[in-house]
Order: C-alpha cells, then sequence, then structure tokens
C-alpha cells in the first residue's frame, strides 16, 4: 500500500534579455517564473506537477496542505482532492489555492501512470498518443514583426498560430491582415484579445475577425464579465468566429457557471490553474455534454503543456493545445524537448506524463518564492510601480 512521504515545491525563475523580451500591455517582460510540485512515496517514486499563481501564494498554500497527505495512501486522488478542497475552501475557492491543489493534482496522475507503467493520456481514457498543438506569442510589437513570427512557428511545424490584439484598431486590424496573409488560408490563426475590450470595442473588430477567418476569439474581457461574453458570442456566431475563454477562470464550479451563461463556444481550463488533471477532465465533460470544445491554456512549463497536452489526447471534444513560443526556458530546456509531428504533440508510451527534469537547470534557477524580484512576469506583476497598463484602446492610444 504506497503512501506518500513527501510534498514539497521547488520555485523557479530566469530573467528575460532586455533586447530579446516581448511587450505585455503592462510593459516589457523582464522575468517568468514557474512552479513545480513535487510529491514522493514510500515506495521510491516521484510524481510532478505544476502550479502557475503566484509563488508566495502557492508555498503558503502547500505549507498548509501539504502536511495533511503525509502517510495518505497516493491511489485514491478523488478522495485525496475532496480533502484538499474541504481544508482550503475557507481561504480560496479561485487564485493560489486552486494553483496548488492542481500541482498535488497532476503530480498523484504522474505518479500513478508511473506505477502502473501507462501514459497518462491512456490512463484517461484516451486512444491516441497525441494532441493538436498552436504556437503562442506574437505579442504587440508590430504588423510585420507580428508577421514574421507567425510565420517562423508555421515554418518550425506549427499548423496553428495565436497572436494578440487590443493595443488599438488600427494596430489590431493591421496585424491580424497581415499574420493571416503569412501563414496562408490553409492554417489557423487564434486572436487573444487579453481581456482589453469593452462590449463596444469588441463588436467593432468582430467584422475583421470574420474576414481573417479568425479560429476563435480569446478572452476579450475580464473573466468576471458574463454578459459581455454572452453578447459577443451571439454577434460572432453569424461570422463563424468561436468565442473562447477560461485561462482565469478555476475549477469545475467556475467553468459551471460559464457553460450555463451561455457564454462560451470553447473552454481554456489550465491544468496548472484550473485544479488539476482531474479538474480539466470533469471541465471537459461538462463542456461536452453542451457541445462546447476544449482547449487548455498553458504558459508556464513543460510539465503544465504536458499534463494539458494529454487531456487533450484523451478527451473527444479537445481542441488544441498551447505551445508558448517566446523563448521560454522552462519548456525549452527543463524536460522536453517536447516533440511535434505534423502539428501534433506526440506524447509517445512514457509512464505518467513522461516528462524527465534537468536537475541541473532546476538547481540553477531555483528562487525564495518570498524575495522574487519586482517587474513584470507576463502574467504576474510584482512591486510598486509595475502596474501601469499602456494604452487606452477606447482612445486609440
Amino acid at each position: 500500500m504506497t503512501r506518500i512521504r513527501e510534498v514539497t515545491c521547488v520555485h523557479l525563475r530566469f530573467p528575460c534579455d532586455p533586447a530579446t523580451t516581448f511587450q505585455t500591455p503592462a510593459g516589457p517582460v523582464h522575468a517568468r517564473f514557474c512552479t513545480l510540485v513535487r510529491i514522493r512515496t514510500d515506495d521510491g517514486l516521484e510524481g510532478v506537477g505544476s502550479a502557475y499563481a503566484h509563488p508566495g501564494v502557492v508555498q503558503a498554500c502547500i505549507d498548509h496542505m501539504g502536511p495533511m497527505l503525509i502517510g495518505v495512501r497516493a491511489d485514491p486522488i478523488p478522495a485525496i482532492l475532496e480533502r484538499l478542497h474541504i481544508v482550503s475552501r475557507w481561504y480560496g475557492r479561485k487564485g493560489a489555492a486552486l494553483a496548488a491543489i492542481s500541482g498535488i493534482d497532476t503530480a498523484l496522475w504522474d505518479l500513478k501512470g508511473k506505477r502502473e507503467g501507462q501514459p497518462l493520456w491512456r490512463l484517461l481514457g484516451g486512444t491516441r498518443d497525441r494532441a493538436p498543438a498552436y504556437a503562442s506569442g506574437n505579442l504587440y510589437s508590430s504588423p510585420e514583426a507580428v508577421a514574421a513570427g507567425a510565420a517562423r512557428s508555421i515554418a518550425r511545424g506549427f499548423r496553428r498560430v495565436k497572436m494578440r490584439v487590443g493595443w488599438n484598431y488600427a494596430y489590431d486590424v493591421a496585424a491580424m491582415r497581415a499574420a493571416r496573409a503569412a501563414i496562408g488560408d490553409e492554417h489557423d490563426l487564434m486572436v487573444d484579445g487579453t481581456g482589453r475590450f469593452t462590449p463596444e470595442t469588441a463588436a467593432a473588430l468582430a467584422p475583421v475577425l470574420g474576414e481573417v477567418r479568425a479560429f476563435w476569439f480569446e478572452e476579450p474581457f475580464g473573466a468576471d464579465e458574463l454578459d459581455a461574453f454572452v453578447d459577443l458570442r451571439a454577434r460572432l456566431a453569424p461570422l463563424g468566429v468561436p468565442l473562447a475563454t477560461g485561462e482565469n477562470e478555476f475549477a469545475f464550479h467556475g467553468f459551471r457557471e460559464l457553460i450555463r451563461a451561455g457564454a462560451v463556444d470553447i473552454v481554456q481550463a489550465d491544468a496548472s490553474r484550473a485544479g488539476g488533471v482531474s479538474e480539466v477532465m470533469r471541465i471537459g465533460q461538462l463542456a461536452a455534454a453542451h457541445g462546447i470544445g476544449l482547449a487548455p491554456h498553458t504558459w508556464c512549463d513543460i510539465v503544465a503543456v504536458t499534463a494539458n497536452a494529454h487531456v487533450v489526447a484523451a478527451s473527444p471534444n479537445g481542441v488544441t493545445c498551447e505551445v508558448d513560443q517566446t523563448g521560454n526556458r522552462f519548456i525549452e530546456e527543463l524536460g522536453g524537448p517536447l516533440r511535434l509531428e505534423d502539428g501534433q504533440l506526440v506524447l509517445g508510451e512514457r509512464p505518467g506524463l513522461g516528462v524527465d527534469l534537468d536537475e541541473d537547470l532546476v538547481s540553477e534557477l531555483s528562487v525564495d518564492p518570498h524575495r522574487m524580484p519586482d517587474g513584470n512576469y507576463c502574467d504576474v506583476i510584482m512591486g510598486r510601480g509595475q502596474t501601469a497598463y499602456i494604452g487606452d484602446y477606447a482612445a486609440g492610444a
């Protein structure tokens, strides 16, 4: 009877080269981080998961929940998750608490696969070892640079690419048209609104989204703006443009509200944020029952990318999974390389997630989660003076 012996997490950080870094609405990205949750059992096996939220807060959640798992059997994953949701309910139904649970859950699935000698996609009920993938990047620069980045991704073997909009109308239109021209009609173009739109500015952009045949329009509004999503979905439907969201939503109950409201065509639950492999599978099954696709968000590390790819491979409504192409060392060096064939990630037959971490790199990039330098970490801003968003979309700045 295998029992949990240790639950730890390690926090990694690397600085971005100022000369080559990319830009978000909060300005140039200074560094990237990720958190890995590691669970060891008394039979010597280790499972690893990814938790994507503020590192210091994730550490506090693991400090609280981790000791409760010591000595517990590692096999009944649903029972463990029920316990974690109960003990964390008083301090978090979303955010870092769910990210910490995400890391624990994925690590338990990795352990289960290793113990049974089976890849995760098969344990989850899948029948094929691959998942469609898309190249993610092409943040704000110039229409020409966005087009060049999209073309590079196609040259690397991707069949789908994503770009960001929300700078101003003129830039957005020019960048979308340039990206479509660069990748041709035979490839898919996703468009991410990064929460920068109002209902009026999103409606104004809708005809151009139809013109460039956007594969989806992602997250134009904040995660809680259900009415705006519902209205825009109705406006986009005649144009053949699906509406996608969910990277900033958490757990089954959060996605249930999105689906009940009729706010979305594609849910983007992330196994490193939304509650782990178990929760994303549940969300995907609910979505499938309503004719909705599953396309997990992923932005942090190789463990998260791989976990989400296994879920997509195992889900009948799995559409695609995201692969960061901004020069992310946590994806390119930490445990890869990812194997891409004809636009799909090949997961293979290795047990569990099939990820072997580069322990030298883990040691090199490890940091104290409570002493993270100030800066723009892409999704998380740390320190005073780092919070000013650039540009006012409505004013065309």
